[in-house]
């Protein structure tokens, strides 16, 4: 079955990266579109990915991940896609996989997650961060009843069904585990398949120590909301 499919980027100060990313993507999946949201960068992102050959949309203002990557869902939706894979900027997820997370839509998943955490190879992330991760783990185990190895993998694909919803409803900040518990709500299918991440290859990441407990409890608020709210907001 052919499929229609747009694979979205989110990237802030990631000129740096995007040079291999973007030619690993080439390599590994030529048949499939290129966007780039570039969330008001301050380097030169843009210019970065126009000289690659590549679709850029560039915010006036920076919405964070959460806007960036909704942005690039309402691109896929407004432009027909069937599929939108979401791939970081920062280099840590490997094109080698985007093939594999688009055969499940195919299989009849709503949405796939790239995990880490099922073979257990590769970059792992830092210590404190794996601890963040069991944390929404059991969190979203008590909540949804289902078993979830990577809840904060922004690698992940989406078939129509989904990209129609996130494109009306995504959460502005970390939402990868708010949007699984949203999904779940909403009877979405949800599945995970293994992959092999790296260390970013450049950039800063979001979370910073000082965020991380604010990161923690606004998180496990908003997977709570998610998870009471009905048929979604």
């Amino acid at each position: 079955m052919y499929m229609k499919v747009l694979i979205i980027i989110p990237a802030y100060n990631e000129e740096k990266s995007l040079p291999g990313l973007l030619k690993g993507i080439s390599q590994n999946c030529p048949q499939y579109d290129v966007l780039v949201v570039n969330d008001c960068s301050s380097d030169n992102t843009s210019a970065v990915c126009r000289a690659c050959g590549v679709k850029v949309v560039d915010l006036p203002v920076n919405l964070g991940i959460g806007g960036a990557v909704q942005a690039g869902y309402r691109y896929a939706l407004y432009n027909g896609y069937d599929a939108a894979v979401q791939v970081d900027g920062d280099g840590q997820h490997n094109p080698e996989y985007i093939g594999e997370l688009v055969s499940q839509l195919e299989k009849g998943s709503n949405l796939c997650i790239g995990s880490r955490f099922i073979e257990k190879e590769g970059f792992q992330s830092t210590f404190s961060r794996r601890v963040g991760i069991k944390y929404f783990c059991t969190l979203i185990k008590l909540i949804t009843g289902r078993n979830m190895t990577d809840p904060t993998s922004g690698f992940r694909a989406c078939d129509r069904k989904a990209i129609e919803y996130f494109s009306r409803d995504y959460p502005r900040d970390y939402p990868e585990p708010e949007t699984l518990v949203s999904a779940n709500r909403n009877k979405l299918i949800i599945s995970e398949i293994p992959v092999i991440m790296n260390e970013r290859k450049g950039g800063k990441s979001s979370i910073t120590s000082l965020k991380s407990v604010y990161y923690m409890i606004k998180v496990s608020l908003a997977v709570i909301t998610a998870a009471i709210s009905k048929g979604g907001r």
